[in-house]
């Protein structure tokens, strides 16, 4: 017998227990992967669904799949490792890059996932996904504490965030993150702002971080940079705010009454 004939029949050999603690290694799995263990693709559905019925294993999707920590009848994935299975180029964006760095101050039901492939919005565990167009790849890396995570580092995070918060979170929310940053690399929001290129970004981004300049870290020169980029249109900071509103020449915005002191004192943005 040859020595491939004998790996394979070693591999059909595979017991089920031993199947559970190699596939515990992974925080999601594949089918493609429980395949390598056992050496055909019937054999891996085999084992699949006896550790299914078992409970030792739960799907998440479709060819997402999990092990069940005994201790705690839960997966053992994250909300953001599932995020991240999702497809080859999935990562972690916005608010939800905010509560992954512990910025937030509310922990939404919901996981914010970008990536370059469309999926449809789904749930597990009362927990929404919800797909976000990717428009750049740049400021995007896998954490090194955390296996199978992807995610926006913090420069990419505030801007997308700022760029996006009248959809997702609110001006609010987005100010409590803020609050919490201690340094960001003007460098880097530079690079990402200029990819976006988008007059309104600029003035947002440069207005909102101007508020935060020494406590973040960010010299005069980056607020003079988006200053230089906003040109003569005049915007609204909160879309949807139409009233009680007050006209900053400087950032040629209308921006809510009162709107630092209000969030700074832990009360609701008056729009």
């Amino acid at each position: 017998m040859d020595m491939k004939r004998i790996i394979s029949k070693l591999k059909k050999g595979v017991r089920l227990v031993d199947v559970f603690t190699k596939l515990a290694k992974y925080p999601v799995f594949t089918i493609d992967d429980v395949k390598k263990l056992v050496g055909s693709e019937k054999t891996a559905y085999s084992k699949l669904g006896r550790l299914m019925k078992k409970n030792l294993v739960k799907k998440i999707r479709k060819n997402i799949y999990s092990v069940v920590n005994p201790a705690t009848g839960q997966i053992v994935a994250t909300r953001y490792q599932i995020a991240c299975a999702i497809n080859e180029t999935a990562y972690i964006s916005h608010h939800s890059a905010f509560e992954y760095y512990g910025l937030a101050n509310q922990v939404f039901y919901e996981v914010y996932v970008s990536s370059e492939s469309k999926f449809n919005h789904f749930e597990y565990d009362y927990v929404t996904y919800k797909y976000i167009a990717s428009k750049m790849s740049e400021g995007v890396f896998e954490a090194k504490n955390t296996t199978g995570l992807r995610i926006t580092d913090m420069e990419r995070t505030v801007v997308d965030s700022v760029k996006d918060f009248n959809k997702i979170g609110g001006l609010e929310e987005l100010l409590n993150c803020l609050e919490g940053i201690q340094y960001l690399d003007e460098y880097k929001l530079k690079q990402y702002l200029d990819i976006y290129n988008t007059q309104a970004l600029y003035q947002r981004v440069g207005f909102l971080l101007n508020h935060y300049r020494e406590k973040m870290q960010l010299s005069k020169d980056f607020i003079e940079y988006c200053k230089g980029k906003i040109g003569k249109s005049r915007l609204y900071l909160v879309s949807q705010a139409k009233k009680d509103n007050f006209y900053d020449s400087e950032w040629e915005l209308m921006v809510p009454r009162g709107l630092f002191e209000i969030t700074d004192q832990g009360g609701d943005i008056l729009v």
